[in-house]
């Protein structure tokens, strides 16, 4: 090979390698973001399964379990896990108020590598009534597990 032709062909070598480079990331990125996804969804299934059988404590599972936590309804601010706890128990104290919850998802956006946005819409079926609202949440990965870090429902 001439050396011209070998001048031309190591950049396309390396534009080659740059690209499937480029590639890679892109498909790991996006396999990443729709395992999060995914856990999200699974999280929200398993709090509205929580839910439905009455477990408070079950579904409070899928918050962050510190101080930190904000969850924002709409006529408090509750600051930490066990104060939003405490809160849900003093507004649903049996099955009957709490009724069949449901979620309906409107948009899963990453915020960062270990960060999600949800926002959905949250309905409750009882027997006198039917309250529905909105959700903002933000999550957090934590190893392997996503968190609801903080929550506005209204």
């Amino acid at each position: 090979m001439r050396f011209a032709q070998r001048a031309y062909f190591y950049p396309m070598k390396w534009i080659a390698c740059l690209l499937l480079a480029i590639s890679f990331f892109g498909c790991h990125q996006s396999t990443t973001n729709m395992n999060a996804q995914e856990k999200i969804r699974e999280v929200l299934a398993e709090q509205q399964d929580c839910w439905n059988q009455g477990d408070i404590e079950c579904f409070m599972q899928g918050y962050w379990k510190s101080d930190s936590l904000k969850f924002i309804g709409s006529s408090s601010i509750n600051y930490g896990w066990q104060a939003t706890l405490d809160n849900y128990k003093k507004t649903y104290p049996n099955t009957s108020a709490m009724g069949t919850l449901n979620f309906e998802l409107l948009n899963l956006e990453p915020i960062g590598t270990d960060h999600y946005l949800v926002t959905g819409k949250w309905r409750l079926t009882r027997d006198s009534d039917e309250p529905r609202g909105l959700f903002t949440l933000i999550w957090k990965r934590f190893g392997a597990e996503w968190k609801i870090i903080y929550d506005h429902s209204s």
